[in-house]
Parts: C-alpha cells; sequence; structure tokens
C-alpha cells in the first residue's frame, strides 16, 4: 500500500464515518492482506469490528475468500462498511465483484473503493485495468449502489506515490430499497464466469 493510499482511506473514514463513532459497525476490507501496510489502524476503534478479507491467508487476513466472484465466507448483509485499496485493477472481471461487494453490504451501507487511474504494471498475480471517475461511476450504478463520491487525483498530490498512481476513489451508499435485479444479475455472471475461467 502507498502512503496516498492509505490518505486517501483516512479522508473517507473521516469524513463518512466521523458520526458513527458511537454505532457498531463491522467494516470488511477487501484485499486486506498486509503488503506494506493496510487499513485496520484506520478502524481500531472500541465499537467497530474489523474483517481482512483476501484470496489467500497472510497478515491481516482474517477471512480467506475462495473465489473473487462468489463471497461464500461472507454473509448477504453482513458489513456497515466494505473497504478496498488496490485491489480491484487485479480483478480480472471486477464488476462482478462489485455485485459482491453490493450483496455484503446492510442497507444504507457504504463502501469506499481506491484504485490507481496511472502507474506502471504490478502483477499481483494480474494486473488488469486503471479507472477514471466515469468508470467509477459506471461501476456503482452496475452494482445498484448511490454514488456520494467519484473523482481522480489527477495532480498525484496525495503524498508518496500520489504522482505515480493518481488514485481515484468511489464512495457509493447502498440503497435502502435495493433491486432484485441486481441479485439476479450476480447470480448470472457468476454462472457465467466460472464457464470462463480456466480450470
Amino acid at each position: 500500500m502507498h502512503e496516498s493510499s492509505f490518505r486517501r482511506m483516512q479522508a473517507f473514514r473521516d469524513t463518512h464515518l466521523a458520526n458513527r463513532q458511537a454505532e457498531r459497525l463491522r467494516v470488511i476490507d477487501i484485499g486486506s492482506q498486509d503488503v506494506n501496510g493496510s487499513y485496520r489502524p484506520l478502524f481500531d476503534h472500541s465499537a467497530w469490528e474489523y474483517v481482512g478479507a483476501d484470496m489467500a491467508a497472510g497478515r491481516n487476513v482474517d477471512v480467506v475468500l475462495r473465489n473473487p466472484y462468489d463471497w461464500r465466507e461472507l454473509p448477504s448483509r453482513s458489513a456497515d462498511v466494505v473497504v478496498s485499496g488496490q485491489a480491484f485493477e487485479h480483478i480480472e472481471y471486477f464488476w462482478i465483484t462489485a455485485l459482491e461487494v453490493a450483496r455484503v453490504l446492510r442497507p444504507g451501507g457504504i463502501c469506499c473503493l481506491i484504485v490507481p487511474s496511472a502507474g506502471p504494471e504490478h502483477r499481483y498475480p494480474v494486473d488488469c485495468w486503471r479507472f477514471y471517475p466515469d468508470g467509477l461511476r459506471a461501476i456503482a450504478r452496475f452494482a445498484g449502489l448511490d454514488v456520494l463520491q467519484a473523482d481522480t487525483d489527477w495532480t498525484g498530490t496525495g503524498g508518496e506515490g500520489g504522482d505515480m498512481w493518481h488514485d481515484s476513489v468511489l464512495v457509493a451508499c447502498k440503497p435502502d430499497t435495493f433491486s432484485w435485479r441486481h441479485e439476479m444479475r450476480r447470480q448470472l455472471l457468476s454462472w457465467a464466469v466460472k464457464r470462463l475461467a480456466p480450470a
């Protein structure tokens, strides 16, 4: 994790969770493995439960996900907050993962995705995508989430590493009336990916 990503997640916490200090919140971090740092310290609060989830066991991983497109280990509507930084560029079919984010969020729940808009290839094990604000808004719409923020640090002012990655940030909320169509879409796409994925 680079410094600018940590600072952007801190800004998300300070802006969107500041008035929820007394609430019991379950925060799930997707792609949580500690690679040069983690977001765990940002959510270390007596009333909050932080759960690190990743595709492989390691430091800062509480739950190992067996499938990036079908998180059976995380029940539906089990999270108040879902965060993820520097993960979506490594997910081949990220739009299906976005549907999983929406599935595990409770109605009224909020997510924050931090992704690069630039920077060199960094395979982990693959490096597939870069994201701009329009793309982030499209991801949210596809998953049935309401956009609260979608922007890119075009000037690279986010601190060390910001000049190279030009972080993009999506903050979105799951509406209280979540459409059944998004659940059907998630199931159909999950089925399709199982047939596309190499054996």
